[in-house]
C-alpha cells in the first residue's frame, strides 16, 4: 500500500461512518496531511450537534466502530469536549473529537505505509466551504433533530 492507497482507504473510513449518522450532518474536508510514511485525512462537521446531542452522536460513532471490528484505544468523556479515539484492523488510528461551540471533528491516520504522492479527496463535502476559506467556520448548518436544544 502506498500513501495515496492510504488515503483512499482513509476516506472509505470515513464516508462509511458519516452514511451510518442519521439523520445525516453536513461536513467539508479538513487539510489533508502527510508525513515520511503516514496520510492523514480530516472532516469537519458544518451541522451543530447541540450539548443535548452530543451522547446520541457519539454513541452512534462509538457502535458502528465496535460493530466494524475497531478496537477502542482511548474514550474521553469531558462533558464539553467529548473524544472517541479507536483503531481499524488494518492499523488505521480514527477519532471523533468535539471542539469549541460543540464542532465535530473525524481524523483518520494511516500506518506507515510506502511513500507515494498524495491526490485530494474525491469524496463530496455535503456542506459549502469556499474554495479561497483560510479557516474552516464554527458550525452553521441547523439541523431539527441534532441541533436540539431540550428533550
Amino acid at each position: 500500500m502506498d500513501m495515496q492507497d492510504a488515503a483512499e482507504r482513509a476516506d472509505e473510513i470515513l464516508d462509511s461512518v458519516l452514511a451510518e449518522i442519521e439523520p445525516s450532518v453536513q461536513w467539508v474536508h479538513g487539510p489533508t496531511t502527510s508525513g515520511t510514511c503516514t496520510v492523514t485525512r480530516r472532516r469537519t462537521i458544518m451541522t451543530v450537534v447541540s450539548p443535548h446531542r452530543r451522547g446520541s452522536f457519539l454513541g452512534v460513532v462509538d457502535r458502528f466502530w465496535r460493530r466494524g471490528g475497531y478496537r477502542m484505544t482511548s474514550i474521553n468523556n469531558d462533558v464539553v469536549f467529548p473524544a472517541i479515539y479507536a483503531r481499524t484492523e488494518d492499523g488505521f488510528q480514527v477519532g471523533l473529537t468535539v471542539a469549541d461551540k460543540g464542532q465535530v471533528h473525524f481524523t483518520v491516520d494511516s500506518p506507515c505505509v510506502r511513500h507515494s504522492e498524495v491526490a485530494d479527496s474525491t469524496s463530496q463535502a455535503t456542506a459549502f466551504l469556499a474554495p479561497d476559506a483560510e479557516f474552516i467556520p464554527r458550525p452553521n448548518i441547523h439541523s431539527d433533530f441534532w441541533s436540539a436544544t431540550g428533550s
